[in-house]
C-alpha cells in the first residue's frame, strides 16, 4: 500500500517555493521522523510517498518500481513538481530509468539515513554488497547526496572505496570522488523539548532508549547496570525502544533482574508518553557500536538529560559545542566497568544538587542547532540551491 501526504504550505517573503516529491520506501522510525518534522515546517509544498517499514530487502528490490508507477499515473493526472527527495532505500537509478522524461530531468536529492555498506551485520561474511551497490547508484543517480553526518560520509565513501577494490576488474575509478563532491552533510532534526521543572527528589535516573539489537550492546549496557545494583548504588532505569522478531536476550533477563529498579520497560506506542519519560530522567546512556547520527540521545538532551556515551561513532560530532570538542564528561570508555563508574559519580553528582552545575540550560543549548525551528529552513534553502543544480 502506498501512502501520500500531501502538505501545501504558503512562500515565505522573498523566497521561493517549490513542490517536493519525496519518495519513501521505509516510512518508520528516523525516516518517518524527519519527513514529518521537516514537511510540517518547511515552507515548499510537499508530496510524500511511501510505503510501510518493514522487509527492508524487499523494499530496496521493488520500491523504485513500485513508486514509479504510482508516479506516472499522477504525472498523467496533472501532478507536476520542481525535484525529487529520496531516502537510502531508493534505488534512484533504477526509479528514474523506468520514469517519464519529465520526472528523469527533475533533480534529485538523496538522504542517507544509514547505508548498508558499513551498517552492522552479525557477521561479516553474509554481507550482502547488493545493496551497498545500490546505495552507490543512488548517490550517482542523486544531484546532491546529504548524510545526517559527518561521519556517516566518511564512513560511506571509505566503506565504498574499501568494496570498489575488492572488484575483479572494472574497479570504477573516479566513483567515490563523484560523489564526495557532491555531498554535503544535513543533520537529522528534532522535536524542541519544554524546560522541565525542578527535579522531583529521588536517586539517578537513567534511561536505554535504542534498538533491542546487538548493534546497540546491550550486554555492556546491563553489565554496568548490573555492577551498580552489586555496589549498592540507588538508581532507577528505564529501558524504552523498538524491538523486532529477533530480540536480544539481555533485554529479557535485565525485566527479572532489575524489576525493583525498573519505572518503565518497552517501546512506547505514543509519542506524548515517550517525551513525558525523557523529561524526568537524569542520563541517557548508549553503548552504541554502531550509530551514524544519534536522534535518540540528542532528544534527551534537548529535554534535558545528561548524555553518557563512547567517544566514537557520530557522538562526538553530535555534543560539540559551537564547533569546540564535547565536554569529556560526556563519554565513557566504551567498557561496563566505565559505564559503571561513571553512573556511580552522577549518582552522586545528583544528590550533591545537580549535573549541570547550576546551568540546567546547557545541554539544551547545545542541541538547540538540530531543532526544527532552526533546521528546516536551512535544509528548505538546500533544497532551493539542489533545483538548480545541472
Amino acid at each position: 500500500m502506498i501512502t501520500e501526504c500531501s502538505k501545501n504550505l504558503a512562500g515565505q517573503p522573498g523566497t521561493r517555493s517549490l513542490r517536493i516529491l519525496a519518495l519513501e520506501p521505509y516510512y518508520g522510525g528516523s525516516h518517518r521522523a524527519f519527513l514529518t518534522g521537516w514537511s510540517e515546517r518547511s515552507r515548499h509544498s510537499w508530496t510524500v510517498l511511501s510505503l510501510p517499514a518493514r522487509k527492508w530487502k524487499w523494499r530496496m528490490r521493488h520500491a523504485a518500481v513500485t513508486l514509479a508507477e504510482e508516479v506516472r499515473q499522477r504525472a498523467l493526472e496533472g501532478a507536476q513538481w520542481d525535484l525529487i527527495l529520496c531516502s537510502d532505500m531508493l534505488n534512484l537509478a533504477e526509479f528514474r530509468g523506468l520514469s517519464s522524461r519529465g520526472i528523469q530531468d527533475l533533480p534529485c536529492v538523496a538522504y542517507f539515513h544509514e547505508n548498508q555498506i558499513t551498517y552492522p551485520v552479525r557477521h561479516e561474511d553474509e554481507r550482502d554488497f547488493h545493496y551497498g551497490l545500490i546505495n552507490m547508484t543512488t548517490a550517482l543517480a542523486a544531484n546532491a547526496v546529504w548524510f545526517n553526518s559527518e561521519f556517516h560520509r566518511g564512513e560511506f565513501l571509505d566503506g565504498l572505496d574499501k568494496i570498489l577494490r575488492r572488484m575483479p576488474d572494472h574497479r570504477l575509478p573516479g566513483v567515490v570522488d563523484q560523489i564526495r563532491q557532491r555531498s554535503s552533510v544535513q543533520p537529522q532534526g528534532i522535536t524542541s523539548q519544554p524546560s522541565r521543572p525542578a527535579r522531583s527528589p529521588g536517586p539517578l535516573r537513567i534511561l536505554w532508549a535504542a534498538r533491542w539489537e546487538h548493534d546497540k550492546d546491550p550486554d555492556t549496557f546491563f553489565r554496568a547496570i548490573e555492577m551498580l545494583a552489586e555496589r549498592k548504588v540507588p538508581f532507577r532505569l528505564s529501558v524504552l525502544g523498538q524491538s523486532f522478531r529477533e530480540i536480544p536476550e539481555a533485554f529479557e533477563r535485565a525485566r527479572v533482574d532489575f524489576q525493583d529498579h525498573l519505572e518503565f520497560f518497552g517501546y512506547q506506542e505514543s509519542r506524548a508518553a515517550y517525551e513525558d519519560i525523557l523529561g524526568t530522567v537524569d542520563v541517557i546512556v548508549s553503548t552504541a557500536l554502531h550509530e551514524f547520527f544519534g536522534i535518540s540521545v540528542a532528544e534527551a538532551v534537548a529535554a534535558g538529560a545528561w548524555p553518557l556515551v563512547p567517544q566514537r561513532l557520530a557522538y562526538p560530532e553530535l555534543l560539540q559545542d559551537d564547533g569546540q570538542a564535547a565536554d569529556s564528561g560526556f563519554f565513557h570508555g566504551g567498557t561496563a566497568e566505565s559505564v559503571a563508574e561513571m553512573l556511580e559519580a552522577l549518582a552522586e553528582k545528583v544528590q550533591d544538587g545537580g549535573l549541570w552545575e547550576g546551568d540546567p540550560e546547557r545541554g539544551r543549548r547545545l542541541v538547540a542547532r538540530y531543532t526544527w525551528d532552526v533546521l528546516a529552513p536551512h535544509l528548505d534553502d538546500g533544497l532551493e540551491g539542489a533545483s538548480r543544480c545541472p
